[in-house]
């Protein structure tokens, strides 16, 4: 079976590349056009496709003659700077009308938990928007509404420690820090991802999944001081405070550890049924504090001196 993945060179993408060619299939990657190497997963045999998102014609012969398509590419990392409307938008309904046109057999897509058309957040909007053209699109499809994920490689994790690590004495906690989340380790989602594949049960399906733990954000935030070895206090910021201070990070960092959408995920609730990767694909998921070895040993406090110090030789 031929794969076609986008946002392959991503967190989640390259979780999930490894594992589809770990079960013996055959995968494409997108990789956008650059004047710098594509960050493919290393060690992993793959086939390299160029082309933009939005561009119809190249991405119509990057997918010609596959059979499945996972959606991941996304712009959201980019926070301010994302061009939602054009790569998660625009881009997943081109992906969506070429795998209709293509004769795809399936198409996966990666979705938040709180996915909303009307919602006040635009990363949010957005993957709503998203699923409609999946839905729309005569394909079939599995659409996971995932909870916040974290893992080697991640934005969340690794944006914590950075600024714990990194900001004396003090964390900025948006709002009291009571905003409960459902961590979900990248390996399961991914490993759900692959199994889904040979199983039609999950064929038009849509499902929210989370990891095993409702917890709090400040939870999460001492939980990861822990597995660094530090001690902050915890100082409480009005969120649009520190929304305004997080866009200066973005305008001013060369490699923000946070952004915008980041804050808004942390603006409400985002849980979902406990038991559904038990019930539904017989995986008990993993907890929070048991997949967290990759932040240790990384010389943090280090990296945070040289990234104001590389914005400034900029």
């Amino acid at each position: 079976m031929k794969i076609f993945v986008t946002g392959g060179t991503g967190f989640v993408g390259k979780s999930l590349v490894r594992r589809l060619v770990d079960s013996g299939h055959e995968v494409r990657l997108l990789v956008r056009p650059s004047q710098t190497s594509p960050n493919v997963p290393k060690g992993v045999p793959v086939e390299i496709a160029v082309s933009s998102i939005s561009d119809r014609r190249g991405l119509r012969s990057a997918m010609n003659g596959v059979d499945v398509v996972y959606h991941l590419a996304s712009v959201e990392r980019l926070g301010a700077y994302a061009d939602l409307m054009n790569v998660d938008i625009k881009g997943t309904r081109i992906v969506a009308e070429l795998a209709k046109e293509l004769k795809v057999k399936r198409l996966f897509f990666i979705s938040h938990l709180g996915a909303e058309r009307y919602s006040a957040y635009p990363i949010s909007k957005a993957k709503a928007f998203g699923e409609e053209a999946i839905r729309e699109s005569g394909v079939d499809y599995t659409i996971f509404r995932s909870g916040i994920l974290f893992g080697e490689g991640d934005h969340f994790t690794r944006g914590l420690a950075f600024l714990l690590a990194g900001v004396p004495f003090v964390f900025l906690m948006p709002g009291d820090g009571k905003t409960v989340l459902q961590p979900l380790w990248v390996e399961d989602l991914t490993r759900i991802m692959t199994w889904s594949l040979d199983d039609p049960a999950t064929i038009n399906q849509i499902y929210e999944v989370g990891g095993p733990e409702i917890l709090p954000f400040d939870q999460i935030v001492q939980t990861i001081m822990e597995v660094l070895h530090i001690r902050k206090r915890l100082f409480k910021v009005d969120p649009p405070v520190l929304r305004g201070l997080t866009v200066f990070l973005e305008t001013t960092l060369p490699r923000t550890p946070v952004s915008v959408f980041w804050l808004d995920y942390l603006a409400t609730n985002h849980t979902c049924a406990i038991d559904t990767l038990p019930r539904v694909f017989n995986l008990l998921p993993s907890r929070f504090s048991q997949q967290l070895q990759y932040l240790e040993n990384i010389p943090w406090r280090k990296l945070f001196r040289e990234t104001f110090i590389q914005k400034r030789k900029s």
